[in-house]
């Protein structure tokens, strides 16, 4: 099996040709973000078992409208989603898991005719495009924003952090991405962005968008 290098993301770490899926209605996984899951489906134990013992690597992928009447089948996810790799895996005494994804690729999903109660899916990783990091004045703008939203939430713990100076554009834009009160099928579209560039700018509007909406609402 060839291996895809995840030289942009955390360790270089490399990526299978085929990972296993794990589809979810509510959850977008970002590179350089950390995803803790428990595992309690029969079906996703067998995933998160069999993933142990080879690279370690689980897609996760955000479920289409519509998909309720047809859980337990097979319902249509998105195709763009992130590959993560297992760092912290711990076995629960009645079989369930415990189990930490680390985000390393955004990739391109095509799903595959398999034997495993699990969705498997054949990845294509996504390349970097345009520059890597963003200009002074996105940066600025981002924090900026982002930090009035925050300190209307009354975050601040998260405020401390984004005004640290130790993140990095893509760590800074893939967490707030993440960790930020946005929608699915929002988080969905900035997952789905080209550059960091056109993902930090989607995410700066987004802010506006709530900050707008707190300050309709506070009157």
């Amino acid at each position: 099996m060839s291996l895809h290098s995840s030289s942009s993301e955390p360790g270089a770490f490399p990526l299978p040709d085929i990972v296993p899926v794990f589809p979810l209605p509510a959850v977008v996984f970002f590179p350089q973000t950390y995803l803790p899951l428990h595992i309690f489906e029969p079906r996703y134990r067998e995933m998160v078992q069999e993933a142990s013992r080879k690279e370690q690597c689980i897609g996760m992928a955000l479920l289409k409208d519509g998909w309720e009447d047809q859980y337990e089948d097979a319902p249509p996810f998105h195709s763009i989603g992130c590959v993560g790799r297992m760092i912290s895996f711990h076995k629960l005494q009645d079989g369930r898991y415990n189990i930490v994804l680390q985000g390393l690729r955004r990739c391109t999903y095509q799903e595959q005719t398999v034997a495993t109660n699990y969705r498997q899916a054949c990845i294509t990783p996504h390349e970097s495009q345009g520059p890597t990091a963003l200009t002074s004045e996105i940066r600025r703008h981002l924090e900026d924003t982002a930090q009035e939203y925050l300190l209307a939430k009354k975050a601040n713990q998260l405020c401390d952090i984004l005004n640290s100076g130790t993140l990095t554009d893509s760590i800074l834009v893939h967490n707030l991405s993440s960790g930020l009160d946005l929608s699915p099928i929002e988080k969905q579209f900035l997952l789905e962005s080209e550059t960091l560039h056109q993902q930090a700018r989607r995410l700066i509007d987004f802010i506006r968008f709530k900050l707008a909406d707190l300050r309709t609402t506070q009157g």
